[in-house]
């Protein structure tokens, strides 16, 4: 594992730092937390009349529509607050393949996000996931939370098969407040993205994909006779590498990776595709102008 503190030394600060002014420049104009859902609450807008029951609260009884209808009415009204952001880290065996590996790109990706998050007063939850959910950081808010975060992103350990569908099904069972949930993956499930990205959408969650993929992956440079063993699943198999095989792989990746891309557009999702060895400013930068992250 090449995970180390050094992910996050001075000079990624400085980047980050970077990024926040950026962002503030793509967006300027724009209120701070401004991604906002509305409940029934107690805030000062008024939404609908309801009758009373024993327990409400007094205040917010219409003595208006009583003297008309010799009812109590209730009046309801509307408050606004944040939309939290959701950072689903896949942390499966798969992840841990590259060299950088995708695990680590991904650590600096999601920190680079959670950043910018944190400096717009959104409310930011990271959540480490394989089989099932493996890790999750509450709620943090405000910038001087960033290091919390880094803590958490070195501690996680790549492992286990994946199950995206599951992790995400426990995780919103239990956490039924909706936002925006960022997944940053390598997608390799062999149980389909598909059905976990449904689990995401069925919780009316805005959903921004983040398809991580190694340049070795991308592009391999296999050669001869090979035994490949899956990192995940532990089957082996003997194979002669042959250029028309490779080139047969490459084409194969390319229809995966459109086929999550067409997923994505299809249900309008926020989709980036990048490689280990693009600089992670610039994929950031490239999220924050599809004008999904920050609203």
């Amino acid at each position: 594992m090449s995970t180390n503190v050094t992910l996050f030394d001075d000079e990624f600060l400085k980047k980050l730092e970077y990024l926040n002014i950026i962002s503030k420049r793509l967006f300027a104009g724009q209120s701070r937390a401004e991604r906002r859902t509305r409940r029934r609450g107690t805030g000062l807008e008024f939404a609908d009349y309801r009758a009373y029951v024993a327990g409400d609260d007094f205040r917010h009884l219409d003595w208006k529509a009583y003297l008309r209808l010799n009812r109590l009415i209730l009046k309801l009204f509307e408050e606004e607050e944040d939309l939290p952001i959701y950072f689903f880290l896949d942390s499966s065996q798969s992840m841990n393949y590259g060299n950088p590996s995708k695990l680590d790109y991904a650590r600096r990706v999601a920190a680079a996000l959670c950043y910018i998050g944190l400096a717009n007063l959104d409310r930011v939850n990271v959540i480490s996931f394989a089989g099932g959910v493996k890790g999750e950081l509450p709620p943090q808010r405000g910038k001087g939370r960033i290091f919390k975060i880094f803590r958490f992103l070195t501690d996680i350990v790549a492992g286990g098969d994946t199950n995206a569908k599951e992790s995400f099904k426990t995780y919103c069972t239990e956490k039924r407040r909706r936002g925006l949930a960022v997944v940053i993956s390598d997608y390799f499930d062999q149980h389909g993205f598909e059905s976990a990205l449904d689990i995401l959408r069925h919780f009316r969650h805005d959903i921004f994909v983040v398809h991580i993929a190694s340049h070795e992956e991308m592009d391999p440079t296999l050669k001869g006779e090979l035994v490949l063993v899956d990192s995940e699943s532990q089957v082996s198999r003997e194979i002669t590498i042959t250029p028309s095989l490779l080139s047969a792989y490459r084409a194969e990746f390319l229809r995966y990776c459109e086929a999550i891309e067409a997923y994505c557009g299809k249900y309008q999702l926020g989709y980036v595709r990048t490689a280990t060895d693009f600089p992670f400013e610039e994929l950031v930068l490239k999220v924050f102008r599809q004008g999904r992250f920050l609203k």
